[in-house]
Order: structure tokens, then sequence, then C-alpha cells
């Protein structure tokens, strides 16, 4: 599985989640790509990026967070970012597992912190706002799109979730993928980067293990979302036709465009 992911400097778990089994056949390799945000990218980045030939970024960030961290794009990137204005984490901006740390002082909390998040996730207007214009990108474009947030394991592990949900893919697929973060490229780097602004506004009270919980995934976490949909809509196919407009028809364009 780490031979899907993009060794890069400035960029976090950045890595293709195509390649699974696939409701009719396989998703397309070489055309998913997911991430953390490339405000820090390097320069030997931005070309490794560009060489992928991604058409359509979606941005999972708030509008906070783009204004603060704008991402960097190579001088030759003509494609288009797409996201809903507004603000995806908590209504004062800033990013999902910074909400998650407000208060927290123990890895115990930072868990539960966590689970009660996920469970808010699918359901946050302008995060759905943004999921729409995902799966519409992924249903009309054929070109190769990244998905990112902030750290790239919350609101897009979510996200791609969603979309291997919504592809057919194997449960145990969805979850490995999702866990990946945990391990792809420098995850050391990742967690220390986006615990700057984590231990800017909590480090005082927080102790090493709960930032630790707080910038990794874990099964539970995941299953909070799941479990909350179900709750709200009996299906996941329920909730997807009605919150994010994925009817049987975008579904089916979906599957023309990614799976082979």
């Amino acid at each position: 599985m780490q031979d899907r992911v993009l060794p890069l400097s400035g960029i976090h778990n950045f890595r293709d989640y195509g390649g699974y089994g696939a409701r009719g056949g396989t998703l397309r390799t070489g055309h998913l790509w997911r991430s953390g945000q490339h405000f820090g990218a390097t320069a030997n980045d931005l070309e490794a990026v560009h060489s992928v030939g991604i058409a359509k970024v979606i941005d999972l960030r708030g509008d906070s967070e783009r204004a603060s961290y704008p991402c960097l794009r190579h001088e030759a990137f003509a494609g288009d970012v797409v996201f809903h204005p507004g603000e995806t984490a908590s209504e004062r901006g800033g990013s999902a597992h910074g909400e998650a740390a407000e208060g927290i002082r123990t890895a115990d909390e930072a868990r539960d912190s966590m689970v009660k998040l996920y469970a808010r996730l699918p359901f946050r207007p302008v995060l759905v706002g943004t999921f729409k214009l995902y799966l519409q990108t992924l249903a009309d474009d054929a070109r190769p799109s990244l998905l990112h947030c902030f750290a790239g394991k919350d609101r897009t592990g979510v996200g791609v979730a969603i979309v291997h949900q919504l592809m057919g893919v194997h449960a145990d697929d969805v979850m490995a993928d999702y866990l990946l973060t945990n391990t792809a490229g420098n995850s050391e780097a990742r967690i220390a980067a986006a615990a700057v602004s984590v231990r800017a506004s909590f480090g005082p009270k927080m102790d090493d293990d709960a930032l630790r919980m707080i910038m990794s995934v874990q099964p539970e976490f995941l299953e909070s979302a799941f479990a909350a949909i179900e709750r709200e809509h009996g299906t996941f196919e329920a909730y997807a036709e009605a919150v994010l407009g994925a009817d049987a028809a975008l579904v089916a364009r979906m599957e023309q465009r990614l799976v082979v």
C-alpha cells in the first residue's frame, strides 16, 4: 500500500486512493489523489505534483484556512480549485483536528473528542457543499483530481471514504486506505507540522499522547461518521442521495469515469 504514496517534503499524506476493487472493476490509478495542504510545498514537491497532471483541486478547508495557509501551485498549473465558501470546521474557522483539540488534556479525552467530531462531519453545511462539488467533479470530469484539507486526514478521510463507499469498494479496503494516513510518507513530519497550530492554542494543557491521538486516525473515528449517517438516514445510500445529491444517475456517471 505504501507504493501509492508520493514522497514529498512539504506536502504531507499525498497519495493515490485508486486501485481498489470496486463495483464492476477496479478504481483507476493515477487519477484520484488526496493530501494535506500545500502551503509548505517545496519547488521539488510542486514539480512532482505537476507531473501527475492534476486538473481539479477540491479544497475542503474553510475560508480562514485558505487565507492563513494559501496553497502553492506549480507555475504551469492551469486547473481549477473548487470549494464551497464558508467554514468547514467550527464556525470560528480552523482545522477539524484543531476543533477537536480544544480543552483536551489526555489521549482518552482526545479519542472521545475525535469520535464526536466525526459524527458531525458528514452533516456540516459548508463541508457538505464541497462534498457535493467533489462528487460532481468526479462524475463530470475525466481528468485527475486532488482532494485535500489541512492535514489530509479527517475531512479528506471522510470524503475519500464516501467515494469508496459509493463505488462499492470493500469495507476492509475503505478502512485500510483511511488508516494509511498513520504511516504514509513521513508521518512524524506531518504530526510536527500540524502540531504547531494545535500547540499554539492548547499546548500547555495537552500531553504528548493526546496530541498524537488528535493527529492520528483510528478505526473508531471513521466508524463514528458512518454510524451517525445510519442513525440519521437509515442507510448510507439514503444519506448520499438526500444530503449529497448522489442519486443513481450521478453514481453511474462516477462509475463510468472511475472504474475500469
